[in-house]
């Protein structure tokens, strides 16, 4: 099996169960059945991060290096004791996720970005590109059923702001969510994609899949990195293209960080209302700087891109960390943020 896992292909059913029966003598028939559930659990699950990785509140599980622990509920990244032992078995998880999400792991290829089979989103990093042993991060997408009402419950915005953001997607206003890292840009687009009318076909463009839509129509497009042969890749820039030939309602770029932009920008100022994206960004007026720079990588001109963006997006909505907590920032009109006069003034723009 671990030449199977190096590889970067998972153990299967049939392989734990030989595994388990030639131990049926030793173990008897209830320790036999438990022997290939640890197995399943180990190898074709999560084995000790299953039980948070299941806890609800959960949204990421780290594991550094030196087998320490952390997660994060929402309130910041706390740590979860016992850790998982010492850098070898920590290797090993790390090798053995990748090859659950189809990808390799190795000195030769030693990071990862991929797709695990129940929609958990894992990277990956070995050394000597990080130091103190392999890494693993692990971001769990969470569907909240309500919208936009459910995340007002848990107090991440307002009754005020849900009803803006509801109008925002009932009038078919572009938009863009920012935000940084872990600050829930992804949880807050779901939400308001699950406002979009039934009868609309909704296109999402992602690097790795990780939106959760409760939509009746969702068509879903995910990059493919290059093989070892550094063949076969496919681009987001690639997808967005193919996008706008299927006749979306809405086109949706789960994260946009690269030339892709272009191509986002030409389709929102080509009739394609109502499309929306998320960016990082620390705050809202560092929004046209974002493009600006973005837009660079794809041969655009400044000028080229501010005139882009001021025609295609109209609403940004910033999201921040407030005590640990996850809210709504800011809903700004994005002609306040790229007037010749400077920078927007978020704060009186809304929340």
């Amino acid at each position: 099996m671990d030449a199977q896992v190096g590889r970067g292909q998972a153990p299967d059913e049939q392989v734990i169960g030989r595994v388990a029966a030639d131990e049926a003598a030793r173990l008897g028939e209830r320790g036999t059945r438990r022997r290939g559930e640890e197995l399943r659990a180990g190898l074709l699950g999560l084995g000790p991060l299953e039980p948070l990785v299941a806890d609800e509140a959960v949204t990421d599980v780290l594991v550094n290096g030196d087998g320490s622990l952390w997660v994060d509920r929402g309130d910041g990244v706390q740590r979860v004791r016992p850790g998982l032992g010492d850098r070898e078995e920590v290797r090993r998880l790390a090798v053995r996720l990748a090859a659950l999400a189809g990808r390799r792991l190795d000195d030769a290829q030693p990071w990862v970005d991929g797709l695990l089979p129940d929609g958990v989103r894992l990277h990956a990093v070995l050394p000597p590109l990080v130091a103190d042993g392999a890494h693993v991060s692990l971001r769990i997408p969470r569907r909240r059923s309500g919208g936009l009402d459910a995340l007002a419950g848990l107090g991440m915005l307002t009754e005020g702001q849900a009803v803006r953001l509801r109008e925002i997607v009932r009038s078919r206003t572009a938009y863009v969510i920012t935000g940084g890292t872990g600050s829930g840009k992804t949880t807050l687009l779901a939400a308001m994609l699950a406002e979009v009318p039934a009868d609309e076909r909704v296109v999402v463009v992602e690097d790795v899949g990780e939106i959760v839509v409760a939509h009746p129509h969702v068509v879903r497009l995910q990059a493919r990195s290059a093989n070892t042969e550094g063949a076969g890749e496919v681009s987001m820039v690639d997808l967005v293209r193919q996008a706008l030939r299927m006749r979306p309602d809405r086109l949706v770029v789960g994260e946009v960080r690269g030339a892709e932009v272009r191509d986002l920008l030409l389709a929102l100022n080509t009739g394609h209302e109502g499309g929306c994206g998320t960016l990082h960004a620390n705050a809202p007026e560092d929004v046209p700087a974002r493009v600006e720079a973005l837009g660079a990588l794809a041969g655009m001109s400044r000028e080229a891109v501010r005139t882009q963006l001021a025609s295609a997006v109209e609403v940004v909505v910033h999201l921040r960390r407030e005590g640990g907590r996850r809210v709504v920032g800011a809903i700004v009109p994005l002609s306040s943020l790229v007037d010749a006069g400077g920078p927007g003034r978020p704060g009186e723009a809304g929340a």
